[in-house]
């Protein structure tokens, strides 16, 4: 049994759908992305497994329990945590602040510890944890905001477009700290608009286009599918 099933998930915004019969699975300890032109639905599928949005029908499993009907923070406490695209970190908390609101739902003796851990995984948060979080960099904001999403300590993390408005040398060092979580075991769905990079460090691939899984399979294999090259990584014909 795959730690999250999603099964034919559907979801409208009125009368418009998103997404139609989306089905996919992420492994304990798996690396999973899911790539897709702007539009395909990736954020919305992530919004739906964290229960932000209600499906319209389909079926939403996280080890073994049924997801569906419950609100957000209970599945926040099931281990599944949301690191939303934009990062939407607190602008007027200090650095800590925002790593210790992760952690809120917790009620064991080990915050502490696992602050530490945040720190040296991300050591720039170290430097600046009492710094506000709205005064710092893209890269900056978007280390905290993963960061904090670890502070549930999360069986599952959903992670929406990291690199997004970063520069490539922030991108490379936000993706060594994944590469590093994946080897630690932390399962991960990866939605991400670098297409090239995400696949390189993930374990299968899921390509969406207009609502619908158009492909999957193992990373390496989609890299040399034309489909998935012509359409999402920039080489083949226009």
């Amino acid at each position: 049994m795959a730690l999250l099933e999603v099964e034919r998930l559907s979801v409208n915004y009125g009368a418009i759908a998103a997404l139609e019969g989306v089905s996919l699975e992420v492994e304990a300890g798996e690396l999973v992305t899911l790539i897709g032109a702007n539009g395909a639905g990736k954020s919305t599928t992530l919004r739906a497994i964290s229960r932000l949005l209600r499906p319209l029908r389909g079926g939403l499993r996280f080890g073994g329990q049924n997801l569906l009907g419950l609100p957000p923070d209970r599945v926040v406490g099931l281990g599944i945590a949301h690191c939303p695209e934009g990062r939407q970190v607190l602008s007027r908390m200090n650095v800590e602040d925002n790593l210790r609101l992760g952690a809120y739902l917790r009620r064991d003796k080990e915050v502490a510890a696992d602050l530490e851990r945040q720190y040296q995984l991300f050591p720039r948060l170290r430097e600046r944890r009492r710094q506000l979080g709205g005064t710092l960099s893209g890269g900056e904001q978007q280390m905290l905001a993963i960061a904090r999403a670890l502070m549930s300590r999360p069986k599952l993390l959903l992670l929406d477009e990291p690199s997004l408005g970063l520069a490539p040398l922030i991108v490379r060092e936000i993706f060594d700290i994944l590469a590093e979580l994946h080897r630690q075991g932390v399962s991960i769905l990866l939605v991400e608009q670098n297409a090239q990079l995400a696949m390189r460090r993930s374990d299968r691939t899921y390509v969406l286009e207009a609502g619908r899984i158009l492909l999957s399979g193992r990373s390496s294999e989609l890299m040399g599918d034309p489909r998935v090259q012509q359409a999402y990584l920039g080489t083949g014909a226009a």
